[in-house]
């Protein structure tokens, strides 16, 4: 495979102002985009009239959204929820004005350890954390479900479905045709996950994929294939078993500064300067072409 149609990627990891977004994704010949930060905001805080501004930039371009790249859900479980559905229902108002079937969310930031010593007293304080986030999901769920709107559950640390068996807990409950899990290779193997068990409790939920590779114990993100994410091997799985959504590119590449000890059997590294540090679209292009290296 030299290509894939439905690459998109979070373009402000190039730059921030929308112009020099679509001016390197058409460098790139990428027609689609999962929109997060433009011009210092997210997306789903623009205001009406930038929005439509937004919308004829980028069907100027020949542009389509994947995703809102959405913050929602990533609140602590603690924090007020009624704000932040607003704040979800007006994504939503967005989503259809750019004509966008799928919001990227999150399943809340919880305490990573029950603070009770008892056994039984920490399995309590476990299934409280679960309905407060399965509550707050099942709203989100239904109020997409009635707008029409597809959810992308994207597996963050710290959050509820950080791991594998709460993403699955997640999909049992919600899982649907407006429902559905992203696959983070990195955010996995930073949670101490590992991706393979990970992919196949989840590969029938999962629709939607997020292109960065890490470093198991250290977390540092890699080019795709240079990681412990086996991403070589996931997505041959995927592609075998009828994948065909979007593979999205978020490079978080703006520290890496050198490829030294990054070996991964015959798959090479696009060529750049040694100990350079890259600019945005540097970055952006080294993801860019390190996946489709690898596929």
């Amino acid at each position: 495979m030299k290509n894939y149609d439905l690459l998109t990627g979070f373009a402000d990891e190039i730059a921030q102002d929308l112009d020099t977004q679509i001016e390197c994704l058409k460098k790139l010949d990428m027609h689609y985009v999962e929109m997060r930060g433009v011009d210092g905001k997210n997306l789903i805080h623009q205001g009406d009239i930038k929005v439509k501004e937004i919308k004829a930039k980028l069907d100027d371009a020949g542009i389509r959204l994947s995703a809102l790249g959405s913050p929602l859900g990533k609140i602590q479980i603690a924090d007020p929820f009624e704000t932040h559905f607003e704040e979800f229902k007006r994504a939503i108002e967005i989503a259809h004005a750019m004509e966008a079937k799928n919001i990227r969310m999150f399943s809340f930031y919880v305490p990573q350890a029950p603070f009770s010593k008892e056994p039984s007293d920490a399995e309590f304080e476990k299934s409280v954390l679960k309905e407060q986030v399965f509550d707050r999901l099942g709203k989100f769920a239904d109020y997409a479900k009635a707008q029409d709107i597809c959810l992308l559950h994207e597996n963050e640390k710290g959050i509820y479905g950080e791991k594998a068996k709460e993403c699955l807990e997640i999909m049992e409950a919600f899982g649907s045709d407006h429902f559905k899990a992203i696959f983070d290779f990195a955010n996995f193997v930073q949670a101490g996950q590992d991706t393979l068990e990970a992919y196949e409790l989840l590969k029938d939920y999962v629709a939607y994929v997020h292109v960065k590779d890490a470093i198991w114990g250290t977390g540092k993100v890699v080019p795709a294939g240079f990681g412990d994410g086996n991403l070589k091997e996931i997505l041959t799985r995927m592609f075998e078993g009828g994948f065909c959504g979007f593979l999205s590119l978020e490079p978080h590449l703006f520290d890496f500064d050198g490829f030294a000890g990054l070996e991964r059997g015959s798959v090479a590294l696009p060529a750049f300067e040694e100990g350079k540090k890259l600019s945005g679209f540097e970055a952006f292009t080294l993801a860019h072409d390190s996946l489709l290296n690898l596929l």
